[in-house]
């Protein structure tokens, strides 16, 4: 019952129903996480763990900083099962051990991004047409002023993607569109302790009915408050619900011109 009203396939499909838009070619792809979460309204936890992730480690640029989180975060996360809880209340469990899966971490992991003035945003991957088997997944993408573009990083797979002999990492939009041109993609680990699953890697990333969407609008603060005041007595689709009927919500921003077709 407990995995029904939390993690029950049509509820996702049902979701997706909902808060899917439509962009044209270039719409909000400008869009970042900075945009409507600012640091003073961030939990004062983040606070004292950004602290200790960055003690006596001082980085001249926002690609080396963004890089020693991840690796941080991975290092004191060891994952498990979906919490969906507060940011607060997800990076307690997940540094107690207590779970912790790719959407949690890329949750917190926007938040100490907005701590350290790093520009960062964060994608769902799905698969059309839709499939109850393929659960999705969720990335990050932080902006590189060494590189003056976004780049995609997976902190929970620890990975990060480059095309051929290229040094420069990809963003989202050109990881999916070079696979859909069949152009060589490399992938790499950013934390050497975390061995390549190139099995997900190919079912994830360069399976061909994978597509990305980017997740707008999400107010830290006005989720936090709603899962804090009623977690304890609601279903989690019931609090989602809520905050669509208010629109209050967050929406999936599909990338239409490269995906026209599919999204038909």
């Amino acid at each position: 019952m407990r995995w029904i009203v939390k993690r029950h396939p049509y509820l996702y499909y049902t979701r997706f129903k909902l808060l899917s838009k439509k962009a044209a070619a270039d719409e909000a792809w400008d869009y970042s996480y900075n945009t409507i979460n600012q640091r003073e309204s961030l939990p004062s936890y983040f606070q004292t763990i950004n602290l200790k992730i960055f003690e006596d480690t001082p980085f001249l640029s926002d690609f080396d900083k963004t890089l020693h989180l991840a690796k941080w975060l991975r290092m004191h996360i060891k994952g498990g099962s979906g919490l969906s809880l507060s940011s607060e209340k997800a990076l307690k469990k997940m540094l107690e051990g207590e779970g912790g899966v790719c959407s949690d971490i890329a949750q917190v992991f926007n938040n100490f991004c907005v701590l350290n003035d790093i520009r960062v945003r964060e994608w769902g991957i799905t698969s059309l047409p839709y499939k109850n088997k393929f659960g999705g997944h969720a990335v990050n993408e932080f902006y590189s002023d060494r590189h003056n573009k976004w780049v995609l990083i997976d902190v929970a797979k620890s990975l990060m993607f480059y095309e051929g002999d290229s040094e420069e990492p990809l963003s989202v939009l050109e990881l999916f569109e070079n696979n859909k041109q069949k152009k060589r993609i490399v992938f790499r680990s950013f934390l050497n302790s975390n061995p390549i699953d190139y099995t997900l890697i190919k079912d994830y990333y360069l399976n061909t009915e994978r597509m990305p969407f980017l997740i707008c609008n999400y107010c830290n603060n006005t989720y936090d408050w709603y899962l804090d005041k009623f977690q304890p007595y609601l279903p989690i689709f019931v609090i989602h619900f809520w905050l669509y009927l208010a629109k209050k919500s967050y929406y999936y921003l599909f990338p239409l011109q490269r995906y026209k077709n599919k999204l038909a």
